[in-house]
Parts: structure tokens; sequence; C-alpha cells
């Protein structure tokens, strides 16, 4: 979003904040401000934009400066193609100007991008942290990323161990399911002559299968048996290859 002219706020908002202001003077600092959401949501709401909006804002009018251009990028932490970013730093670059952004993890948890914006040969600085130094900047942007690692490792596991314990996951996942089984009982009351016959006499999954599409057992999707939604119909019946007939529920 390019072109955006920001009003910086009053003096008095600045010392409200604890941020010291200083004279304008006629070498005014320019600024370019980047901010980062990372959902289409975030962003169509203005949720965290307003903050890092007055943030940039607040840091611009302490330093005398006036902010000419304003980009918003919506997307996650680790990815490394920002085609706003791009475009602020050439904006950056042409004005004279320096890239600011409210917060270092708003720009990126990867020590990769953080490295080529300063090859980038644009000067920036973030708001939390204006006095940080390029080996400063390095190391808290190797931190963002180790957290970001560490916290989608332990999310994977965690969902894993839930899998394994049988949760259903997903947000509809537990209704979705519900639904199968539903639909799988009522195939079962139906047909359960033919699935009986087709179980009894299988030794394996494609067997099963194929005595259920002989048998004319029509599928809840409509396509036909194979070993793939024979072992769902199983698995939602609570049967298995090799059980006995009589153990099928009426």
């Amino acid at each position: 979003m390019i072109g955006r002219k920001i009003h910086c706020p009053p003096a008095a908002q600045c010392h409200r904040h604890g941020i010291p202001t200083y004279p304008v003077t006629k070498a005014q600092m320019k600024y370019v401000t980047y901010l980062r959401v990372s959902t289409t949501r975030q962003g169509e709401s203005g949720l965290g934009l307003d903050a890092q909006r007055s943030a940039v804002a607040l840091f611009a009018y302490s330093r005398g400066g006036e902010i000419l251009h304003e980009f918003v990028e919506i997307e996650g932490g680790a990815r490394r193609d920002r085609p706003e970013l791009a475009r602020s730093i050439r904006a950056a670059k042409a004005a004279g100007a320096t890239l600011l952004i409210a917060k270092l993890d708003r720009l990126a948890r990867s020590v990769a991008l953080i490295s080529g914006l300063m090859e980038s040969g644009v000067d920036f600085v973030a708001a939390d942290n204006p006095h940080a130094t390029r080996l400063m900047l390095h190391l808290l942007a190797a931190f963002a990323e180790h957290e970001r690692q560490e916290i989608s490792t332990r999310t994977t596991a965690a969902l894993a161990a839930a899998k394994a314990r049988g949760a259903v996951l997903g947000k509809h996942g537990r209704f979705l399911a519900q639904q199968a089984t539903s639909l799988a009982l009522d195939l079962q009351a139906k047909y359960r002559n033919e699935i009986a016959d087709a179980l009894s006499g299988a030794r394996s999954l494609r067997e099963f299968a194929a005595g259920l599409n002989a048998l004319g057992v029509p599928t809840p999707e409509s396509g036909v048996w194979g070993p793939g939604n024979t072992a769902r119909l199983l698995r939602r019946l609570g049967l298995a290859i090799g059980q006995k007939v009589p153990e099928l529920a009426a």
C-alpha cells in the first residue's frame, strides 16, 4: 500500500508514552514504514496494524521525522517472498529515506531475510530497538527464528500425540467423523448380509473390497470399494478382516 501519508502524533502523546522528542531541523528525517500481519483477517480487521502504525508514528515524531509512505504485508513470518517489503525498500532508496518497522519480529523470523535486508543497502530501524547494531539484529533474528522452529516442532509433536491417542483433529473433524460413522452404520443396517458374506470369505482388504463390489454394495462416495475405503468402513464399524460373522452388530 503506497502513497499513504501519515500524520504523526503531537509531542504530548510522545511524552505520555515516555518517548523523547527532538527539534525538527532542515535535514528532517524521512521514513518509509513497513507493517506486517500474519493473516488476511488481521489485515482486514486492522488487528495488529493499528498498534504497529501507532508505534512507528510515535517514533518518527519523536525524531522530528516525516513518514512518506506506508507498506502493509499480509504474510507469515517464515516466508521469504515479501513483495511489499521489496517495494518498501525500493521506495526508501528512491526517497533517501530510512525503512521503519514497529518491531523486529514483524520484519521476519529469518536470519537469511534480515541478512538480505542488510545487504540491500537501505538504512532501516526498528522502533522497539532503535539502537540495535548489525550484530544485535542478527542475534535477535536468530533467536526469533529458533523460537519459530521450536514452536513448530512442539506443535507438530503435540498434534501427532493427540492423533495417536485417537483424537479427531480440525475444527470440523469431530462432526465429520461422527457423520462418516453414521453413514457406515446405515450401510451396515441396509446391507448386513452382503457385508457379512464379503467379510467371511475375505483374507485381505482387497478381497473384502472385491466381495462388496461383486455383491453390489454401494460406497458412501458412489464409487467402488478398494483397500482404503474398506479399511475405513471396518474401522467405523469396529470390525476387522478375519472376524467371525456373528460378531457383526445388528
